[in-house]
């Protein structure tokens, strides 16, 4: 019966995942957010000389402050963090790209209306050429009535 119970303890903390701080490996210990080789090294030398009974014992270490302590409280994995900045990474990639998305659009929307303008100035040129053109030739065919007309009298 005690070996079942003992049995049951333990796939229950395989189960939760949770770190012995007693026996955990240097791997396991840099596995956890803000602990990396030195905290690790100084936990496993820390815990030679006096036993961890609970997280708030590491405080006692130096180097270890409250926000790790956290961490391995809520057993915050350095690969979970790494899921999270990931996921923000891509959302900031996601809303960049949707910026410069419109900034392009934006930019081809002003760069159309110039091109038309530019198109309609040149149209009311040429119009304008046009009708100078015709101006000036019906003014010389006026001025040779004109003259016609004199020489005629």
């Amino acid at each position: 019966m005690k070996k079942i119970i003992a049995l049951l303890a333990l796939s229950a903390s395989f189960i939760f995942a949770a770190i012995n701080l007693q026996t955990a490996s240097k791997e396991e210990l840099m596995s956890i957010k803000g602990i990396g080789e030195q905290k690790a090294a100084a936990i496993i030398k820390y815990r030679k000389t006096h036993k961890i009974k609970s997280a708030d014992d590491l405080k006692n270490i130096k180097g270890i402050g409250e926000g790790i302590v956290e961490n391995v409280k809520k057993d915050v994995k350095v690969a979970d963090v790494k899921k999270v900045a990931k996921r923000k990474a891509s959302k900031k990639a996601t809303k960049a790209k949707t910026k410069l998305d419109e900034k392009a659009t934006k930019a081809k929307t002003k760069t159309a209306k110039k091109v038309s303008k530019t198109k309609t100035k040149a149209k009311k040129a040429k119009a304008s050429k046009k009708a100078k053109d015709t101006k000036a030739k019906i003014s010389k065919k006026v001025k040779k009535a004109k003259a016609k007309a004199k020489k005629t009298k």
